[in-house]
């Protein structure tokens, strides 16, 4: 079974959408460093995810040095950012992210690395969703003010759940 190592933006877009749980039904296990689990997902999302099957690891030793390593080299990613590359790296799994800063480092360091779309990829492909509700839910994703996906791959998605 394949595991995926999300951040914490990756799980608000799927929440935003309401597709975190389709997210659960793919055949990888969805894992989040202990840290960034703790400080940032507990309070809003802990007990739902306990309850979908989310893997909560703690990182080992070489891995605590990479990350602490990888935020001295690149301030702008937070400590659970680099807890869940230097997790992805370590154990060789893939990254999910939605920071682009994260994304170039996994890119440069040779980590496999996708996107929330990615996932809705991943779900329309596994017929988890049918298309009218991948629709609702990328449309609902995308009109959260903050949400920061490319527009134009968007738009490519809308189209096909829409059929045109």
């Amino acid at each position: 079974m394949p595991f995926l190592v999300s951040d914490t933006s990756v799980i608000i877009d799927l929440d935003r959408g309401d597709l975190l749980e389709a997210a659960f039904e793919l055949d990888d296990s969805l894992v989040v460093p202990d840290l960034l689990f703790e400080r940032e997902l507990d309070a809003d999302f802990g007990e739902r995810l306990r309850s979908l099957g989310i893997v909560i690891e703690s990182l080992d030793g070489s891995e605590v040095r990479r990350a602490t390593q990888l935020r001295r080299g690149e301030p702008r990613l937070s400590v659970a950012d680099t807890f869940a590359f230097a997790l992805a790296q370590g154990r060789q799994w893939t990254l999910l992210t939605g920071d682009g800063v994260l994304r170039s480092v996994a890119e440069a360091e040779g980590v496999a690395v996708h996107g929330v779309l990615w996932v809705f990829d991943r779900i329309e492909a596994n017929r988890i969703c049918d298309a009218a509700t991948l629709h609702g839910c990328l449309s609902k994703t995308a009109a959260h003010p903050r949400c920061r996906l490319p527009r134009r791959e968007i738009e490519l998605r809308l189209k096909r759940y829409s059929g045109r």
